[in-house]
Protein backbone atom coordinates (compact mmCIF):
# COMPACT_ATOMS: atom_id res chain seq x y z
CA UNK A 1 0.00 0.00 0.00
CA UNK A 2 0.97 3.69 0.05
CA UNK A 3 -0.34 6.53 2.18
CA UNK A 4 -3.69 6.64 3.95
CA UNK A 5 -5.96 3.66 3.21
CA UNK A 6 -8.86 2.48 5.37
CA UNK A 7 -11.99 0.36 5.30
CA UNK A 8 -15.38 0.97 6.92
CA UNK A 9 -16.82 -1.78 9.08
CA UNK A 10 -19.91 -1.33 11.28
CA UNK A 11 -19.72 2.44 10.64
CA UNK A 12 -16.16 2.52 12.00
CA UNK A 13 -13.11 3.53 9.99
CA UNK A 14 -10.31 0.98 10.34
CA UNK A 15 -6.76 1.41 9.00
CA UNK A 16 -5.83 -1.01 6.25
CA UNK A 17 -2.33 -2.50 6.20
CA UNK A 18 -0.39 -4.63 3.73
CA UNK A 19 -1.83 -8.16 3.99
CA UNK A 20 -5.16 -7.08 5.50
CA UNK A 21 -8.22 -8.92 4.12
CA UNK A 22 -11.06 -6.99 2.51
CA UNK A 23 -14.50 -8.51 3.02
CA UNK A 24 -17.62 -8.19 0.81
CA UNK A 25 -19.59 -4.96 1.32
CA UNK A 26 -16.64 -3.18 2.90
CA UNK A 27 -15.88 0.31 1.65
CA UNK A 28 -12.26 1.06 0.77
CA UNK A 29 -11.26 4.71 1.13
CA UNK A 30 -7.94 6.25 0.12
CA UNK A 31 -6.61 9.64 1.16
CA UNK A 32 -4.86 12.23 -1.02
CA UNK A 33 -1.65 10.19 -0.75
CA UNK A 34 -3.35 6.78 -0.70
CA UNK A 35 -2.97 3.77 -3.01
CA UNK A 36 -3.82 0.09 -2.57
CA UNK A 37 -3.57 -3.01 -4.76
CA UNK A 38 -5.99 -5.81 -3.89
CA UNK A 39 -5.57 -9.39 -5.08
CA UNK A 40 -8.48 -11.79 -5.49
CA UNK A 41 -8.41 -15.54 -5.02
CA UNK A 42 -8.62 -16.15 -8.80
CA UNK A 43 -5.49 -14.09 -9.44
CA UNK A 44 -7.32 -10.96 -10.63
CA UNK A 45 -6.30 -7.66 -9.07
CA UNK A 46 -7.59 -4.13 -8.82
CA UNK A 47 -5.83 -0.91 -7.88
CA UNK A 48 -7.46 1.91 -5.93
CA UNK A 49 -5.86 5.31 -6.46
CA UNK A 50 -5.84 8.44 -4.30
CA UNK A 51 -9.01 10.20 -3.09
CA UNK A 52 -11.23 7.25 -3.95
CA UNK A 53 -14.14 5.38 -2.35
CA UNK A 54 -14.84 1.88 -3.65
CA UNK A 55 -17.20 -0.76 -2.30
CA UNK A 56 -16.00 -4.36 -2.70
CA UNK A 57 -18.54 -7.03 -3.66
CA UNK A 58 -21.65 -4.92 -3.04
CA UNK A 59 -23.85 -7.93 -3.84
CA UNK A 60 -22.26 -10.99 -2.16
CA UNK A 61 -24.88 -13.31 -3.69
CA UNK A 62 -23.48 -12.54 -7.15
CA UNK A 63 -19.71 -12.95 -7.37
CA UNK A 64 -19.74 -11.31 -10.79
CA UNK A 65 -20.45 -7.96 -9.06
CA UNK A 66 -16.87 -6.97 -8.33
CA UNK A 67 -16.79 -3.27 -7.42
CA UNK A 68 -19.01 -0.25 -6.96
CA UNK A 69 -16.97 2.90 -7.54
CA UNK A 70 -18.45 5.84 -5.65
CA UNK A 71 -15.73 8.41 -6.42
CA UNK A 72 -12.19 8.29 -7.72
CA UNK A 73 -10.27 5.83 -9.85
CA UNK A 74 -9.72 2.07 -10.04
CA UNK A 75 -7.72 -0.01 -12.49
CA UNK A 76 -8.86 -3.61 -12.92
CA UNK A 77 -6.84 -6.60 -14.16
CA UNK A 78 -9.09 -9.62 -14.81
CA UNK A 79 -7.46 -13.06 -14.91
CA UNK A 80 -8.74 -15.33 -17.70
CA UNK A 81 -6.31 -18.23 -17.38
CA UNK A 82 -9.11 -20.59 -16.27
CA UNK A 83 -11.55 -19.54 -18.97
CA UNK A 84 -14.23 -16.81 -19.09
CA UNK A 85 -14.34 -14.71 -15.94
CA UNK A 86 -17.37 -12.36 -16.12
CA UNK A 87 -17.30 -9.43 -13.71
CA UNK A 88 -19.16 -6.16 -13.40
CA UNK A 89 -18.05 -2.78 -12.12
CA UNK A 90 -20.78 -0.26 -11.34
CA UNK A 91 -21.02 3.43 -10.57
CA UNK A 92 -24.05 5.63 -9.89
CA UNK A 93 -24.47 6.15 -13.64
CA UNK A 94 -22.86 3.21 -15.45
CA UNK A 95 -22.59 -0.57 -15.56
CA UNK A 96 -19.32 -1.90 -16.98
CA UNK A 97 -19.42 -5.56 -18.03
CA UNK A 98 -15.99 -7.12 -18.24
CA UNK A 99 -15.15 -9.08 -21.38
CA UNK A 100 -11.57 -7.88 -21.52
CA UNK A 101 -8.58 -7.88 -19.26
CA UNK A 102 -7.30 -4.43 -18.26
CA UNK A 103 -9.38 -1.27 -17.94
CA UNK A 104 -9.81 1.92 -15.87
CA UNK A 105 -12.97 3.32 -14.31
CA UNK A 106 -12.92 6.91 -13.04
CA UNK A 107 -15.85 8.61 -11.29
CA UNK A 108 -14.97 12.25 -11.79
CA UNK A 109 -17.48 14.32 -9.81
CA UNK A 110 -20.55 14.39 -7.57
CA UNK A 111 -22.79 13.78 -10.60
CA UNK A 112 -20.97 10.44 -11.02
CA UNK A 113 -19.68 11.30 -14.48
CA UNK A 114 -17.92 8.04 -15.33
CA UNK A 115 -14.90 7.62 -17.59
CA UNK A 116 -14.19 4.09 -18.86
CA UNK A 117 -10.90 3.43 -20.63
CA UNK A 118 -9.75 0.06 -22.00
CA UNK A 119 -6.10 -1.01 -22.20
CA UNK A 120 -6.64 -4.64 -23.24
CA UNK A 121 -9.65 -6.65 -24.42
CA UNK A 122 -13.28 -5.51 -24.65
CA UNK A 123 -15.74 -4.14 -22.06
CA UNK A 124 -19.44 -3.39 -22.42
CA UNK A 125 -20.84 -0.11 -21.07
CA UNK A 126 -24.49 0.77 -20.49
CA UNK A 127 -26.25 3.60 -18.71
CA UNK A 128 -27.58 2.70 -15.27
CA UNK A 129 -30.30 5.37 -15.18
CA UNK A 130 -31.40 5.81 -18.81
CA UNK A 131 -32.64 3.20 -21.31
CA UNK A 132 -30.53 2.38 -24.33
CA UNK A 133 -28.23 -0.14 -25.92
CA UNK A 134 -24.90 -1.23 -24.54
CA UNK A 135 -21.80 0.02 -26.32
CA UNK A 136 -18.57 -1.93 -26.56
CA UNK A 137 -15.13 -0.49 -26.02
CA UNK A 138 -12.02 -2.15 -27.39
CA UNK A 139 -8.34 -1.69 -26.59
CA UNK A 140 -7.32 1.95 -26.86
CA UNK A 141 -10.87 3.30 -26.63
CA UNK A 142 -12.50 5.44 -23.93
CA UNK A 143 -16.01 6.66 -23.19
CA UNK A 144 -17.50 9.14 -20.72
CA UNK A 145 -20.98 8.50 -19.26
CA UNK A 146 -22.99 11.54 -18.08
CA UNK A 147 -25.89 11.31 -15.64
CA UNK A 148 -28.53 12.99 -17.81
CA UNK A 149 -27.37 11.96 -21.28
CA UNK A 150 -28.12 8.66 -23.02
CA UNK A 151 -25.22 6.77 -24.52
CA UNK A 152 -24.14 7.78 -28.00
CA UNK A 153 -21.37 6.64 -30.32
CA UNK A 154 -18.86 9.25 -29.21
CA UNK A 155 -16.02 6.87 -28.48
CA UNK A 156 -12.59 8.40 -27.99
CA UNK A 157 -10.14 6.39 -30.10
CA UNK A 158 -7.21 8.77 -29.96
CA UNK A 159 -5.42 7.24 -27.00
CA UNK A 160 -5.01 10.58 -25.20
CA UNK A 161 -7.08 9.38 -22.24
CA UNK A 162 -5.01 6.21 -21.83
CA UNK A 163 -1.80 8.22 -21.99
CA UNK A 164 -2.98 10.64 -19.28
CA UNK A 165 -4.08 7.76 -17.03
CA UNK A 166 -0.76 5.96 -17.52
CA UNK A 167 1.18 9.10 -16.61
CA UNK A 168 -0.90 9.56 -13.45
CA UNK A 169 -0.43 5.92 -12.46
CA UNK A 170 3.30 6.08 -13.14
CA UNK A 171 3.59 9.00 -10.75
CA UNK A 172 2.08 6.82 -8.01
CA UNK A 173 4.39 3.89 -8.81
CA UNK A 174 7.43 6.20 -8.83
CA UNK A 175 6.46 7.54 -5.41
CA UNK A 176 6.38 3.98 -4.08
CA UNK A 177 9.85 3.30 -5.48
CA UNK A 178 11.15 6.46 -3.83
CA UNK A 179 9.74 5.33 -0.44
CA UNK A 180 10.32 1.56 -0.36
CA UNK A 181 10.52 1.20 3.42
CA UNK A 182 7.05 -0.31 3.82
CA UNK A 183 7.02 -2.85 0.99
CA UNK A 184 5.26 -6.07 1.96
CA UNK A 185 2.68 -8.55 0.76
CA UNK A 186 -0.04 -10.86 1.98
CA UNK A 187 -2.59 -13.40 0.77
CA UNK A 188 -6.22 -14.04 1.52
CA UNK A 189 -9.08 -16.14 0.21
CA UNK A 190 -11.23 -13.01 -0.11
CA UNK A 191 -9.44 -9.81 -1.06
CA UNK A 192 -5.96 -8.87 0.16
CA UNK A 193 -4.18 -5.56 -0.01
CA UNK A 194 -0.58 -5.89 -1.09
CA UNK A 195 2.31 -3.48 -1.33
CA UNK A 196 3.89 -0.79 0.77
CA UNK A 197 3.31 2.38 2.73
CA UNK A 198 1.33 3.76 5.65
CA UNK A 199 -1.98 2.54 7.02
CA UNK A 200 -4.64 5.14 7.56
CA UNK A 201 -5.29 6.38 11.07
CA UNK A 202 -8.72 6.11 12.62
CA UNK A 203 -8.67 9.81 13.48
CA UNK A 204 -10.56 12.43 11.51
CA UNK A 205 -8.08 13.68 8.97
CA UNK A 206 -4.89 14.07 10.97
CA UNK A 207 -2.03 13.29 8.54
CA UNK A 208 0.31 10.43 9.25
CA UNK A 209 4.07 10.83 9.23
CA UNK A 210 6.61 8.31 8.04
CA UNK A 211 6.07 4.73 6.88
CA UNK A 212 3.84 2.49 8.95
CA UNK A 213 3.81 -1.29 8.98
CA UNK A 214 1.36 -3.66 10.63
CA UNK A 215 2.76 -2.83 14.07
CA UNK A 216 2.34 0.92 13.68
CA UNK A 217 5.79 1.57 12.26
CA UNK A 218 8.08 4.38 12.68
CA UNK A 219 7.32 8.15 13.09
CA UNK A 220 9.67 9.46 10.43
CA UNK A 221 13.42 9.61 9.70
CA UNK A 222 15.69 9.33 12.81
CA UNK A 223 17.60 12.49 13.82
CA UNK A 224 21.14 12.83 12.51
CA UNK A 225 23.78 11.77 15.09
CA UNK A 226 25.54 14.63 16.89
CA UNK A 227 29.25 15.22 16.34
CA UNK A 228 31.59 13.58 18.91
CA UNK A 229 32.93 15.81 21.70
CA UNK A 230 36.55 17.07 21.19
CA UNK A 231 39.29 15.25 23.20
CA UNK A 232 40.45 16.89 26.48
CA UNK A 233 43.71 18.94 26.37
CA UNK A 234 46.92 17.07 27.25
CA UNK A 235 48.14 17.32 30.89
CA UNK A 236 50.83 19.97 31.68
CA UNK A 237 54.47 18.74 31.76
CA UNK A 238 55.81 17.71 35.20
CA UNK A 239 57.65 20.43 37.18
CA UNK A 240 61.47 20.42 37.81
Amino acid sequence: MQGRVSIFQDSAEIPLYAGSPVQPRQLIRTGPDGYAKVQLSDGSTFEVFQDSQVEFRTNPSSWSDLLNVIIGRVKVFIQHRNGPNPNRVTTQTAVISVRGTVFDVVVEDEDATTLVSVDEGIVGVRHLLLPGNEIQLQSGESYRVFRNQPLARRIDKGGAVQKALRIAAQAVYDAMVMHPGGVGSGTSSTGTSTGSGTGASADKGRPTTGNTGSSGGDKGAPPAPSAPAPPPPPPPPPGN
